[in-house]
């Protein structure tokens, strides 16, 4: 390809993979960072402010984020890898269709989810686990909150598609944005105001919606497309097609909304008999599930940032791009899961510190013990949620959907529930470095299968080549 070609071609075909991976993913990883430092604000704040009772009450209200989050990926990352596909194989019409149709979805979805958490708040809440004396704390912060959900879910979205614009500095910028609102509103509305865990809340929504009106600024500036108004018909196909390969990155925050229902109320069940009680483990878990939030974070955004180069060269037929795209993210994974390794093993006191009760001992001795064993094996992690991502953004999103479900809905939530019949609360606990294990050997199989299908591919292309000459 001459100079004059790629200056007419989309440089996600044609340039280096790491150069190309470093400008899409450190966005997105920064952006998914700042994301999950909404509730870790909210939880370092309340939990200085309020105390565990606190923590404990955003944990319970947590999986209504978990929810908002599914809805946004289930359009957002569909969206964007519909749109990548359609960029790949030259069809600008139907990537402006897509992002129309992902428009009109979100909206709908989001106006929808936070009507139904204002009429089914407190079965919700009790449903997730909330115990007597968290659930007046809880109903006080999910009843706020559930006001920011559509522009939380809009922004997402959005920003899901603007990266695959090609875009990823400004989509960082519209979470950032938001972030740093709420880090600066959290503390003058807690400790300034005096308004306590209802502070938090009302930051939240605030920095949410800074975050939004960045969202949609960007609607009138796309790079690829322009969005005219004959695109803005509403289309079933379209939106079935999208949400088809925004299922398995949905399905994983189902999932995770699975997890911590079930994990909250084993933690109550099992906590009462033991030293514990019931709020000490609810709180302990949330922190270290909120701490958790930000290596995984780090995983979606490289799973994020390399989907539109996935989708482009697998659209273009540019299989070895494709496997050296995913080969890259993967050893990034590793690097970071090795950090964290190290942090959540050998200094877990001064991690669960940071969010306060630290004089309660009882509180502190669980929370550590929690830490160590339920992340044991977040070495491997990063590998299952980059494969499940991967083929959604090739356009295979049933395999995505399989292996989705398989750490967190196949293999956690039956070890979580069979496991402490044998061991207690400590079976709450080992379940998890149990599940990622086979997760990650499932990931591998179905990796290796792929990549087998892909190599045949081109050397089908490359026979038919060199019959024709």
């Amino acid at each position: 390809m001459n100079a004059i070609e790629r200056e007419h071609d989309n440089p996600l075909g044609y340039e280096k993979v790491s150069t190309l991976l470093r400008r899409f993913a450190v966005p997105s990883i920064v952006a998914m960072l700042v994301s999950s430092l909404y509730n870790i604000v909210d939880q370092i704040f309340i939990g200085q402010g309020v105390g565990y009772l606190g923590n404990a009450a955003t944990n319970v209200a947590y999986p209504l984020t978990t929810i908002c989050l599914a809805i946004a990926l289930l359009f957002g990352i569909g969206g964007a890898a519909n749109f990548s596909l359609a960029l790949g194989s030259g069809n600008k019409d139907g990537a402006a269709r897509t992002v129309c149709n992902v428009l009109y979805m979100v909206i709908l979805f989001g106006i929808v989810y936070a009507v139904l958490i204002e009429l089914f708040l407190r079965p919700m809440l009790n449903a997730f686990g909330a115990t007597e004396n968290v659930l007046p704390f809880a109903v006080k912060y999910a009843k706020i909150t559930a006001i920011g959900m559509p522009f939380l879910i809009f922004t997402n979205a959005v920003s899901a598609l603007i990266r695959a614009d090609g875009s990823p500095k400004y989509s960082m910028m519209c979470m950032v944005t938001g972030a740093v609102i709420n880090t600066i509103l959290d503390p003058l509305f807690i400790f300034g105001f005096k308004m306590g865990i209802e502070g938090a809340a009302w930051a939240t929504i605030l920095s949410q919606f800074i975050s939004f009106l960045c969202a949609l600024r960007y609607l009138r500036h796309f790079q690829s497309i322009d969005l005219k108004r004959e695109y803005f018909q509403f289309r079933i196909g379209s939106c079935i097609q999208t949400a088809s390969l925004g299922l398995s990155n949905c399905l994983t925050q189902v999932s995770i909304t699975l997890i911590q229902i079930v994990m909250n109320n084993s933690l109550t069940y099992y906590g009462v008999r033991s030293i514990y009680g019931e709020d000490i483990p609810l709180s302990a878990a949330g922190v270290v599930m909120k701490v958790n939030s930000i290596l995984t974070a780090v995983f979606v955004g490289l799973s994020q940032g390399s989907q539109p180069i996935l989708g482009y060269n697998y659209g273009a037929v540019q299989y070895e791009r494709v496997k050296g795209v995913y080969k890259l993210a993967v050893k990034c994974s590793f690097v970071v899961s090795v950090l964290g390794f190290i942090m959540f093993q050998f200094f877990p006191q001064y991690i669960i510190a940071i969010f306060g009760s630290g004089d309660n001992e009882l509180y502190i001795e669980f929370a550590v013990k929690f830490m160590r064993t339920f992340l044991f094996m977040i070495i491997i992690n990063g590998v299952q949620l980059i494969s499940s991502n991967f083929f959604s953004a090739i356009g295979k999103p049933f395999k995505g959907i399989m292996l989705s479900l398989s750490r967190q809905v196949i293999f956690l939530i039956p070890l979580m529930l069979l496991l402490p019949i044998f061991w207690g609360i400590d079976g709450v606990m080992l379940a998890a470095p149990v599940a990622d294990t086979i997760a990650f050997v499932f990931s591998i199989i179905m990796i290796r299968k792929e990549f087998h299908k892909m190599h045949h591919s081109n050397e089908k292309v490359e026979n038919k080549g060199s019959d024709i000459r």
